[in-house]
C-alpha cells in the first residue's frame, strides 16, 4: 500500500478488505500507514537540511479513536522535532474529514549490531506440521489477513479454535507473501495474532484496540516470523497484550503492547 503526497505534510491513502478484519481495516496495517506517513514527511525535512533520508521507526504510539471504513483516507503530518539521533513526527489519520486515529511516532537509525543481552521466549524458527493454517477455514481459501499474508497458529496455544479454553497466551509464526519481511511488516505484525482473551471462553468477536504502542527493535532476517502474545490482566470489559516478534535468526525485532475491548463482555 502506497502513500500519495498531497502537499503541506498530506499524504492520501487508499483502505480495502485485503489487510482488513471483516469490513474494518487491520489494526496493524493503519500502524504502518501512520508510521509511513511520518517517515515521509520527516525525510523530507531531513534533506531539505541536508540530511540522509531513509529513517527507520523506532517506536510508535497510536491512539485508535474509530475504526476506519474502507475507502479513502488522508494523514496529517507534523514534525514535532529533527534530531540527529532521533526524530518525531505528529501523524493524524482522518476519514470523511473525521479524526479516526492519532499516533506519535519516533524515527532514527536502527542498529545492527547484535544485541548485548536478551530475554525472549523460546519458540522454533518455522511453525511445525501440526501447526494451523487459517488460509484454509474448513476448506474453504481464507479471506482478509489469511489471504493477505502466510499466517500459522500453534495448535496448543489456540484451544479457541476447537471450543476449548487456557490461559490468554496465543503463539504463532507470519511472514509476506512472496517476499521477505522488513521493518514495516514486523511492526503490522505486532498486532497480527487471533486476541488472547479468545482462549478464555464465551466465543469470538470484534476486540477493538483502544491504544497500541510499538517499539522496533531491529530490522529482520529473511524467513518466518515467529510470534507470542500474552495478558496479563484481563478486567471487566478490558484486557492487555503483549505480543513479542522474533525473526528467524532469533533476534527481537518488534514490541508492542496494546489495551483492547474484550468481545466477552456485553
Amino acid at each position: 500500500m502506497g502513500l500519495t503526497p498531497l502537499g503541506d505534510g498530506r499524504y492520501g491513502a487508499e483502505l480495502g478488505l485485503v489487510w482488513a478484519v471483516g469490513d474494518k481495516a487491520h489494526g496493524g496495517l493503519l500502524l504502518v500507514l501512520l508510521a509511513q506517513a511520518a517517515l515521509a514527511r520527516l525525510d523530507s525535512e531531513t534533506a531539505v537540511q541536508g540530511g540522509a533520508p531513509g529513517l527507520d521507526p523506532l517506536a510508535i504510539g497510536a491512539e485508535f479513536l474509530r475504526a476506519p471504513d474502507p475507502g479513502p483516507v488522508e494523514l496529517h503530518t507534523e514534525v514535532l522535532k529533527l534530531g540527529r539521533t532521533a526524530s518525531v513526527a505528529a501523524v493524524r489519520l482522518f476519514q470523511a474529514g473525521r479524526l479516526m486515529l492519532s499516533a506519535t511516532v519516533t524515527a532514527g537509525r536502527l542498529p545492527d549490531e547484535a544485541p548485548r543481552w536478551t530475554d525472549l521466549p523460546d519458540l522454533p524458527a518455522e511453525p511445525p506440521a501440526d501447526a494451523l493454517d487459517p488460509s484454509r477455514n474448513g476448506g474453504s481459501p481464507g479471506q482478509g489477513l489469511a489471504a493477505a499474508c502466510e499466517l500459522r497458529f500453534d495448535a496448543s496455544t489456540t484451544p479457541f479454535a476447537v471450543g476449548e479454553q487456557g490461559p490468554p497466551v496465543v503463539r504463532g509464526w507470519t511472514r509476506p507473501l512472496g517476499e521477505e519481511p522488513d521493518v514495516l511488516f514486523a511492526l503490522l505484525a505486532g498486532d497480527i495474532l487471533p486476541p488472547t482473551v479468545f482462549n478464555l471462553g464465551g466465543g469470538v468477536g470484534w476486540a477493538p484496540t483502544v491504544q497500541l504502542t510499538a517499539l522496533m527493535r531491529g530490522r529482520p532476517a529473511p524467513g518466518w516470523l515467529r510470534l507470542e502474545s500474552r495478558s496479563a490482566t484481563v478486567a471487566g470489559p478490558w484486557f492487555d497484550e503483549d505480543l513479542t516478534v522474533i525473526d528467524s535468526a532469533g533476534r527481537l525485532v518488534c514490541q508492542a503492547r496494546q489495551i483492547a475491548l474484550s468481545p466477552l463482555v456485553p
